[in-house]
């Protein structure tokens, strides 16, 4: 049975993992025969965002491996131990815990930094040829991670981010919603998610895709 490791940024849009992106994905392995390895580094996040205020709860700390474990059911890994022979692919799904978590994209756009367990894992997974996926904003993980790689991405179409990542050194390329765009050499697999869907269909549409291509590639 394939294992497809899926990277978690923490539990919620505004400040780790968009929990919709990461379930459909998890579903998606797992209805395509395979098993999800969750994983996630252990870290503070950034921040702690209220999610019904949307506000930045001041003095709140929350580690992300502790809220990422909430949507792996508690099966979840430190991803500093998981090395490339572990698993056969990758998933990043997006949420700002991606652009806060996993880098500082968020707060630094293009002169960004990626978790360094973060970084090792991707850059072996592709110098190994085994596919990684990039949900939502994730791709700007991949971007930043595998600078000197020139991928081929896409976060959808707004102008301003994919001007970043081009900065970063990736190809962008326009997506609509419900499609992928697939990096043949480098082995990557992107869809927009929710940087474009305007509802949870919209969104399963381009995941359910991607994580079947991501299978087809491993």
């Amino acid at each position: 049975m394939k294992r497809i490791g899926v990277m978690l940024s923490g539990s919620g849009v505004y400040d780790g993992s968009e929990i919709h992106e990461a379930v459909l994905a998890l579903l998606a392995i797992e209805r395509g025969g395979a098993e999800a390895v969750c994983m996630a580094p252990d870290m503070q996040q950034m921040h702690v965002i209220n999610h019904f205020t949307g506000q930045v709860e001041a003095g709140q700390a929350r580690a992300v491996l502790a809220e990422s474990a909430r949507i792996a059911r508690g099966k979840v890994v430190d991803a500093a131990t998981v090395s490339v022979e572990d698993i056969d692919a990758l998933v990043i799904p997006g949420g700002y815990g991606a652009a806060k978590n996993l880098c500082d994209f968020a707060v630094k756009g293009a002169d960004c930094t990626v978790h360094p367990e973060v970084r090792r894992l991707v850059r072996a997974l592709v110098d190994r040829g085994k596919p990684v996926a990039g949900i939502c904003i994730a791709p700007a993980v991949l971007a930043k991670a595998l600078d000197g790689y020139a991928p081929q991405l896409t976060i959808g179409n707004d102008a301003d981010t994919a001007a970043a990542l081009e900065a970063m050194g990736a190809r962008h390329v326009a997506c609509p919603v419900d499609d992928i765009v697939v990096d043949e050499k480098n082995r990557l697999v992107t869809t927009p998610a929710y940087m474009l869907a305007e509802n949870i269909a919209e969104a399963a549409a381009g995941i359910e895709k991607a994580v079947k291509q991501l299978l087809a590639m491993c």
